[in-house]
């Protein structure tokens, strides 16, 4: 069997770090979740986060690995419709009015499961996850090897950065907190360097032989 090559997985993983660098959906819950109920609960909902991280690898790596087995013609259209999804991603971070995702808030008291099945879905309905999962992931294969197990190893190096950085930011979630309201230019600032980053991708895709 042929796993992901160390290059591939040098490169998802630095791409999963910008994307996770970037305040979206993710880091805005887990820190407002922290800053209302205090670390003990970010914890919790970073263990939600994951499973649904956990989720999205696996139904990628059994629906990309099939795709790929039925259709030979599939990759050339995943990659087609991932440069396709990361221009209009682009478009809107950099569209004149374009909002940042970036947006704290006052969450209700939760516990228990409840705490943890509100993280799980806020995951889910996360579109950077569904980017990384659906668009790109496919992209640091190669077409030939072991599909699943390329899947497998990829998702776990960007669940890992993940949870790595997100973990940083709930131990840290008060310093981080002020660091980003006090800086509006920051707002500014990554919706441009999501705009380009998005466009690199994009580009990439379009234009990279497949493997």
């Amino acid at each position: 069997m042929t796993g992901a090559a160390p290059i591939h997985l040098l490169g998802f993983g630095l791409v999963s770090l910008a994307m996770v660098l970037t305040p979206g959906p993710n880091m805005i819950y887990l820190l407002s979740r922290t800053l209302c109920q205090g670390r003990r609960a970010g914890l919790v909902s970073l263990a939600g986060v994951a499973t649904g991280f956990v989720c999205y690898m696996l139904c990628a790596a059994l629906g990309i690995t099939a795709l790929l087995l039925v259709m030979p013609y599939a990759y050339d259209a995943l990659r087609a419709a991932g440069a396709a999804y990361l221009l209009l991603l682009a478009w809107q971070a950099v569209r004149p009015g374009g909002r940042s995702p970036f947006e704290l808030r006052a969450l209700p008291i939760a516990r228990g499961r409840r705490l943890y099945l509100s993280a799980l879905l806020t995951a889910l309905l996360n579109p950077k996850a569904a980017v990384l999962y659906l668009s790109l992931l496919p992209q640091f294969m190669t077409p030939h090897g072991d599909v699943f197990l390329q899947s497998i190893e990829l998702g776990t190096t960007q669940i890992l950065v993940s949870l790595t950085v997100n973990g940083l930011i709930v131990i840290a979630a008060g310093s981080v907190a002020v660091f980003l309201t006090r800086r509006p230019a920051w707002v500014l600032m990554q919706r441009w360097l999501m705009g380009v980053v998005l466009l690199g991708l994009a580009a990439r895709l379009a234009f990279d032989r497949p493997r």
